[in-house]
């Protein structure tokens, strides 16, 4: 009877922190990735977390590409390299997955029994520092950085295809961040490697990076992906058809890449992005005094000067959706939150507190657009400026 009661107590266990929690997954360690070069900042192999697909989901996969922005010097990529965004000696055996990578209707929700709770679902860790696109052959011996982003992306996919995506019916590249950029930038590559009926389209998260000036009117931003396409010899794994028209650290900015992505696409992101004000409007350097430090952690704090130039660059960002040529098959769910969220947190992808733009939370405006159910997949936030949410 005690022998019962642990086993059952065990399995009440496993069974809370599906329901009622995150998902735990395990670690992969892709060691044969090494053979091809496919390695981290350090040298170490590539990982990844994998949970299996069940049910009607056995053959559709999510493959998720973490963020964590880039570095653009050798110095700041061995900073990375002592970092679980730089190798995989320091990652962590276990992850939780939520959002769109978890494993019940509970979290990740069931519009009409097709959705993604129940599919493969893949975490690719980030260790490269390039949006998984550097190719350098060459190893300096001096800093034994691998800049090799690109093959990392080709060789997690070639494994995966070993462990059954070569037989997907369904398949989403999605990303974060830095891995939303990746997904942009990747996303005709990914659907190249999956089978020709596949139903295969992309999901960038936050990744909607726009080419704009600080408040001192320097171009930072083109300049740190000018240095992160020299360092990491990322020119050649960006999409030809923009490289050919553009200098190639251009084509690292969304607006000028997307129109020549291919693949059906979904952006989600907020207007007045909080990386983005705190990182490439009000960079740490520009506010030695520290004036912008309130308004930049709650919107709620920013004095009217400070409202009127989040405003401006919540207009360049709209503006630089205005640039894009319609598409049919490209869908949007864009909100005024001053915030940098995630798909892969719960109450950011599907829950009570999630952003709603005409009553629809961003799961259900992905489900719609991904399975081409009725609706209108193109949703822009009225609220007419920066908010907290």
């Amino acid at each position: 009877m005690a022998t019962f009661m642990l086993a059952l107590l065990a399995c009440l266990a496993v069974l809370c922190t599906t329901v009622l929690g995150d998902r735990i997954v395990n670690i992969t360690i892709l060691e044969s990735a090494t053979d091809q070069g496919a390695v981290c900042l350090d040298g170490s192999p590539p990982a990844y977390y994998l949970d299996r697909g069940f049910d009607t989901g056995i053959s559709n996969w999510i493959i998720f590409l973490q963020g964590g922005g880039w570095c653009d010097s050798i110095p700041d990529c061995q900073g990375r390299a002592t970092m679980d965004i730089g190798s995989s000696k320091h990652m962590t055996k276990q992850t939780h997955f939520a959002g769109i990578l978890h494993n019940t209707p509970q979290e990740n929700p069931v519009l009409e029994l097709v959705d993604f709770y129940n599919w493969n679902r893949v975490w690719v860790n980030y260790c490269d520092g390039s949006s998984f696109t550097g190719d350098v052959e060459q190893v300096d011996p001096e800093n034994n950085l691998f800049f090799r982003g690109a093959r990392i992306f080709k060789a997690v996919l070639e494994d995966l295809r070993s462990k059954g995506m070569q037989y997907a019916k369904n398949a989403i590249l999605s990303g974060t961040s830095a891995g939303g950029l990746a997904t942009i930038l990747n996303c005709d590559k990914f659907k190249s490697l999956l089978p020709n009926d596949a139903i295969v389209k992309c999901v960038a998260n936050a990744g909607f990076f726009i080419n704009v000036k600080t408040i001192s009117g320097t171009s930072n931003i083109q300049t740190t992906y000018h240095r992160v396409v020299t360092l990491h010899g990322s020119a050649k794994n960006l999409p030809p058809s923009c490289t050919s028209t553009m200098e190639p650290s251009l084509c690292f900015f969304p607006q000028h890449v997307v129109p020549y992505v291919e693949t059906p696409l979904f952006i989600i992101n907020s207007a007045y992005d909080a990386w983005q004000i705190n990182n490439t409007l009000v960079p740490a350097n520009l506010d030695p005094r520290h004036v912008w430090e309130h308004c930049k952690a709650q919107i709620s704090s920013c004095t009217f000067s400070q409202r009127i130039v989040i405003q401006v660059f919540g207009v360049e960002f709209l503006r630089a959706f205005e640039g894009l040529n319609p598409c049919y098959t490209r869908g949007y769910f864009i909100t005024s939150c001053h915030t940098h969220e995630q798909i892969v947190v719960t109450n950011y992808w599907f829950s009570a507190t999630s952003p709603n733009i005409l009553n629809k939370a961003i799961a259900e405006a992905v489900g719609d657009w991904y399975f081409d159910r009725v609706g209108f997949h193109q949703h822009i936030d009225p609220y007419p400026s920066a908010r907290d949410c």
